[in-house]
């Protein structure tokens, strides 16, 4: 955000004097669904996929950080391609062309200055907590002991301190919170809530084949967003219910799980209201809320082709189904 910021400012389209469409408002927006799209791609990027990864545990379902990744490569990179293309389209910058772009980012890369010890340390405990993460699975290492590998040396180097840890309130409320929902739901499931709802949607669907089960499943998970404020509630309430329907209805476990968890996240790109991100962004007042929800709408149609279709091919492909 503060690189768009930087670039808005740089062009004078602003929010506060009438401007925010010159550019501003589209790099806004780029952003917004930019990182809707990245967040999916990675098991590791935010609480609700290892959220997902934990409840298809309880279904003897394993989604690694490998088969996350192959599964969405192909439609998040589709995503990523597309989206500052239909954006174009839809809701078009006032300026086209952006040439002082790249001397102002020369000019801010002057002013950083070389990279400090700390930071070159930082950058490659960052490289090593990735290989581990995506290597984890074959060298039986699990996410929780790659986490506190990349802590720890962190804290020997003295890159962090302990004080700074413990100051980190985001960080440790959403720890708290994280497993208090996922105990809430291993409960609901033991307590036969979730087994309750899952037969009350499935008695609804009652003959049908499984792709029809399931796309409806997507349809109706990605929609019903629009009455969540949180990612995370919404994961915890809904996923378990919808993935014991599916593989009731037939559907094969691995791809109904991945493509649930990956439907949860596409739909951050909702409202203004869908995720963090959003409402961060939403609040810099570029983009008016008629403009978000009509932009946001034809982006999740989008979204949804991409994923249910190129998607469920991709995994086909890869014997995920």
């Amino acid at each position: 955000m503060p690189i768009v910021q930087g670039l808005a400012d740089t062009y004078d389209s602003r929010p506060q004097d009438g401007t925010r469409k010159k550019i501003g408002a589209f790099l806004i927006t780029c952003l917004y669904h930019v990182d809707t799209i990245v967040a999916t791609m990675f098991l590791t990027a935010g609480a609700t996929k290892p959220l997902a990864q934990e409840l298809a545990a309880g279904f003897g379902i394993e989604i690694t950080w490998m088969n996350w990744f192959l599964g969405a490569l192909v439609p998040g990179l589709l995503s990523l391609i597309s989206i500052p293309l239909i954006l174009f389209k839809i809701y078009p910058p006032e300026i086209k062309e952006t040439p002082g772009a790249p001397e102002w980012a020369k000019g801010k890369r002057r002013d950083m200055g070389p990279m400090t010890f700390d930071e070159k340390n930082m950058t490659w405990i960052f490289v090593l907590a990735i290989v581990l993460w995506v290597s984890g699975q074959f060298i039986d290492l699990s996410a929780v002991t790659v986490a506190l590998i990349a802590v720890s040396l962190l804290l020997l180097l003295k890159i962090l301190e302990w004080n700074d840890i413990t100051q980190e309130k985001g960080a440790w409320n959403t720890l708290i919170w994280f497993a208090i929902l996922v105990m809430m739901a291993g409960q609901l499931n033991e307590l036969g809530f979730i087994p309750w709802f899952s037969d009350a949607i499935a008695s609804a669907v009652s003959g049908w084949g499984w792709v029809a089960i399931f796309v409806t499943l997507c349809l109706a998970f990605f929609y019903t967003h629009y009455f969540f404020a949180s990612l995370t509630a919404h994961v915890t309430a809904m996923y378990p219910a919808f993935l014991g329907v599916a593989l009731a209805s037939g559907a094969p476990p691995l791809y109904a799980a991945l493509m649930l968890a990956y439907i949860t996240n596409i739909c951050g790109s909702t409202t203004h209201y869908a995720s963090g991100p959003a409402a961060v962004l939403f609040g810099e007042g570029y983009v008016t809320q008629n403009e978000w929800w009509k932009i946001s709408f034809i982006m999740g149609l989008f979204y949804l082709f991409i994923w249910l279709v190129v998607g469920s091919g991709c995994l086909r492909l890869i014997g995920f189904m």
